[in-house]
This record gives C-alpha cells, structure tokens and sequence, in this order.
C-alpha cells in the first residue's frame, strides 16, 4: 500500500511539471560609446641638479592617461600651461626671466597610441603647449597608459636663493 501511495504522488508531481509553464522575455540593449579623455598627474616634483655648479635644474613629471577617440576623424591631445610662475619674486620666472636665456622647457614621452611632443618645448604662462596628439581611433588600455614630461630649467646664479614654487596645468582632450 505504502509503494502504491508512493508511486501515485510521484506520477502526480512529474504530471504538475509536465504541465507547468514557461514565460521568456527579450530585451535589446542599445549603446553608443562616445569619445573621453582623462589625465591623473604627479601632486608635486621637485627640482635638483648634479654634476658641476649651474648645471640645469631637472625633474620630472609623470603622469596616467586614458583616451579614447572617434573612429573616422577623432583627434586627442596633452598640454601643459604654466598657470601660476615662480614665486616668490627673486627667483626664476617663466615670464620674465631675469636674464636672457633662462628658460623653462620640457620634452615628452607617452605610451602608443599617442605621439609625444618633438623635440624641446618651452614652457608658457599665456598659452598651452603640446605634450601628445592622438589620431583617430586612438585607445589607451583600461589602467590607463604611462606618459612623462622631462624638465629643464636654466640654473642662473642671479636667482635669489630658497624654495620656489610654480602650478603647471594638465589639460587633456578627444574629439
């Protein structure tokens, strides 16, 4: 009696599933992917120099980026602006070296897809030079890509002595 009643409440459960019902549903997901740009720059660097007296000042700026242009006619660049010189006053000075010569430049290396700026750039307060330039389709890997920008400042004995301090600006963009 007890297998009858067992084999009776199975074929009822294997009927109950046998009869159940499905539903599905499907949805498109849509998507445009647009054209970014980001930049993620060192807090501070100092300068320093070796080897013989008045040998430049050097130091270095490295930097993160990520890019990502449109495919057809996209373009991208890096540049740097010297948004507040030196100060306090005595010392070098973007603007106003005090004598001929003195002279803040930099040159550059990114990491593919981008073009680093050729050859030796001189800094600026009143407009923004070139770091990189990216063309169409560009991509930067999802941590991002490496870059650095290679100081280099005239070590004049006519600069006051003591700490001096500058801001560059970093801007970053895609088209």
């Amino acid at each position: 009696m007890r297998k009858l009643l067992f084999i009776a409440a199975a074929t009822l459960f294997t009927g109950a599933v046998a009869f159940g019902q499905s539903n599905t549903g499907n949805t498109t997901l849509n998507l445009t992917v647009a054209h970014e740009a980001s930049i993620s720059v060192d807090s501070s660097d100092n300068f320093s120099t070796t080897g013989s007296v008045f040998n430049p000042y050097t130091a270095t700026t490295n930097f993160t980026y990520k890019i990502r242009t449109t495919k057809a006619t996209g373009t991208g660049t890096i540049t740097t602006e010297v948004t507040t010189d030196f100060s306090p006053t005595g010392g070098p000075s973007v603007t106003t070296p005090p004598t001929a010569g003195d002279a803040l430049t930099y040159s550059c290396t990114v990491a593919s897809p981008g073009t680093g700026c050729s050859g030796t750039q001189t800094a600026s307060t009143s407009s923004a030079t070139s770091v990189a330039t990216f063309g169409a389709d560009a991509h930067s890997t999802a941590a991002g890509n490496s870059g650095s920008v290679a100081w280099s400042l005239t070590n004049d004995p006519v600069y006051g002595t003591g700490a001096y301090t500058a801001t560059v600006t970093f801007t970053i963009s895609a088209t």
